[in-house]
């Protein structure tokens, strides 16, 4: 029997899941303290070496030091492989690997397969990993190849200008929020091409790969009958619609303020990176530590949301953010059934979308409590910042990581590690639930006074 305990009480999928992240984060961690990945006379501490191995498989981007000075070639290499990993996810890089060997991916693997990818069924989730494999590489392979013959007018060489043109693309692409120029993406603050292609990167990584799935198929397979499902119609009207009021906002916000005195264009472009960014990449154009107060509120709320379910973000996810917004504004009208684009949502999903963000705004609270008592040198605005960057898998920050103590690096770490597995999935694994149990019996019901 799958996933036994040595009480012989069943381990769930939730919490295999979880373990297998475990798994994931002590490789990573043995991976960024090989021989050869520090540069000469460079020492990092296990727990920030912790904290690295943490962030780059949540593919969040908080560092706790510059790694464009503190990792060799190969220590940038070993990065990449693990942005990789946290990507594409645990159980996907697993499949492919027992794919190669020929290995039969049986039903225990095919329901990791489908919680770490938040589907509803068994079926077709080894094709879905197929597909989100080829998309997410010949994104990769796009974006590098154009960044790195754009870099070649920022660099001498050619092999300067492939690793930069490299890492950037990946890390882009997998919303990891990590640089190796030392100052994310401000020396391009007027290249709008770089900026361009980075967010046209960071919106295919962050949009879900079903939404990628299906807009491939459409494009190659046209035909009269083809339907986009409610997610993927929900799914990229909300990010349509979080990008153009994120970007009209942080103008707004800072026109009078860090954006006075800049040309339009510049500043639309950098509210525009800013907005997108904010879904879980972290990478940023302009010193937001210039931002006001106001637009750092409003980016954590941004980074609060997050990006979309099955995609390389964290947050609350775009999906959840939509379905509370649409039940309050049914609930005004009167009506207990949302409906949207002809269809009608689960009950189960309503519950599931209040239950994610009661208990995120719980995590947010306490972690804001704790960091508040553990780093007395920091503003309330600065650690709401960094809880939410977390959480939401962004990675930006008002400079405050490197000074963090150990109790709020741990605490940052947890918050980056449930914002990758995802909230339900931790929730359930912590509460062993996710079997599907349905009471035996029910009591007689009766009303409550609400409100």
């Amino acid at each position: 029997m799958p996933w036994k305990k040595s009480s012989n009480r069943q381990i769930t999928p939730f919490q295999a899941l979880v373990s297998y992240y475990f798994i994931a984060i002590a490789i990573s961690f043995l991976l960024l303290r090989l021989p050869g990945v520090h540069r000469a006379g460079v020492e990092v501490s296990f727990l920030d070496s912790l904290f690295t191995a943490v962030s780059a498989v949540s593919v969040t981007g908080l560092t706790t030091f510059n790694i464009s000075e503190t990792y060799t070639t190969f220590g940038l290499v070993m990065v990449l492989v693990i942005l990789q990993l946290g990507a594409i996810g645990i159980m996907s890089l697993g499949t492919f690997v027992w794919l190669l060997v020929g290995k039969k991916i049986g039903m225990r693997e095919r329901q990791l397969i489908m919680i770490d990818h938040n589907q509803y069924n068994l079926s077709g989730v080894v094709q879905l990993i197929r597909e989100i494999l080829k998309i997410l590489i010949g994104i990769e392979l796009a974006g590098a190849i154009i960044l790195t013959a754009h870099f070649m007018n920022y660099f001498d060489t050619f092999e300067e200008a492939l690793i930069h043109g490299v890492f950037a693309a990946v890390s882009a692409t997998t919303n990891g929020g990590f640089d190796i120029t030392g100052m994310s993406l401000l020396p391009f603050h007027n290249d709008y091409f770089v900026q361009l292609i980075t967010m046209v990167l960071i919106v295919l990584g962050a949009i879900g790969f079903p939404v990628l799935i299906e807009v491939k198929s459409f494009l190659l397979n046209r035909h009269a009958n083809f339907r986009f499902s409610l997610f993927t119609k929900i799914t990229t009207t909300t990010y349509a619609i979080l990008f153009i009021v994120g970007a009209l906002v942080i103008l707004l916000l800072e026109s009078f303020h860090s954006f006075k005195g800049m040309v339009w264009h510049e500043a639309i472009f950098s509210a525009m990176f800013h907005s997108i960014s904010t879904r879980s990449a972290g990478l940023t154009t302009y010193d937001v530590t210039s931002f006001s107060e106001a637009t750092d509120i409003f980016m954590s709320f941004l980074m609060f949301i997050g990006s979309s379910p099955s995609s390389v973000g964290g947050g609350i996810r775009t999906t959840t953010f939509a379905i509370a917004i649409l039940f309050l504004i049914m609930f005004a009208r009167g009506k207990e059934d949302i409906q949207i684009f002809g269809r009608e949502i689960h009950l189960i999903d309503v519950f599931r979308s209040f239950v994610v963000i009661l208990l995120a705004c719980f995590m947010v609270l306490i972690a804001t409590i704790i960091l508040l008592i553990t780093e007395p040198h920091a503003t309330l605005i600065q650690i709401i910042f960094e809880i939410t960057s977390a959480f939401g898998t962004c990675g930006m920050s008002l400079g405050i990581t490197s000074d963090l103590s150990a109790v709020g690096k741990i605490i940052i770490i947890i918050l980056m590690f449930i914002g990758r597995v995802g909230l339900i999935s931790f929730l359930y694994s912590v509460g062993g639930g996710g079997r599907g149990k349905k009471s035996k019996y029910h009591f007689p019901k009766e009303r409550v006074i609400i409100g």
